[in-house]
């Protein structure tokens, strides 16, 4: 099993030939320059950030550091989730991380804003959001998906593993 800096290569690397691939085939590919650039951001927060080894997040995890001091808010999802169980699976693990970061994210927005309102502060933090075109979403969506499977990939955990468990 690689440690986090050969995942971070292997995923880099796969990025650069997906990046030289769609430079060679531009015209052909049909994606537009955001959507790509979408991938690749998406791709690199999965390879950095949001890693299918934060349920390791109660240890020291390369991926738990790369937070700051925010790296805390990963320790309960390393509780939750014991290593290789199903935060290492091909669909559940990142959805799990992105459920996740969803429930803490807002656990720490309307807990900050209940805190500024006891301490008397107003704010007015409610602005319009705006989502990215759909191509980009939906190319972000892609790219953090395959940055979480080039992981497991490297681990040796293949698409069809729970089957082949479930056979035994």
């Amino acid at each position: 099993m690689p440690a986090g800096r050969i995942h971070e290569a292997i995923n880099v690397g796969a990025l650069g030939l997906l990046s030289a691939s769609y430079v060679y085939e531009q015209n052909h590919l049909g994606l537009s320059e955001p959507a790509a650039f979408g991938f690749a951001v998406a791709y690199l927060i999965g390879t950095f950030l949001v890693t299918p080894d934060l349920d390791l997040a109660e240890q020291r995890v390369r991926a738990k550091g790369n937070w700051g001091v925010l790296g805390w808010l990963w320790v309960p999802y390393g509780l939750i989730f014991s290593h290789r169980g199903w935060s290492h699976t091909w669909i559940v693990g990142p959805l799990t991380r992105l459920v996740y970061m969803v429930l803490m994210g807002a656990l720490l927005w309307f807990g900050g804003e209940a805190l500024l309102h006891y301490l008397g502060v107003q704010l007015d933090l409610r602005g319009q959001v705006r989502l990215p075109p759909e191509q980009v979403l939906y190319s972000g969506v892609a790219g953090y998906f395959a940055s979480q499977w080039m992981h497991l990939l490297a681990d040796g955990i293949w698409p069809d593993a729970g089957f082949r468990r479930v056979r035994r």
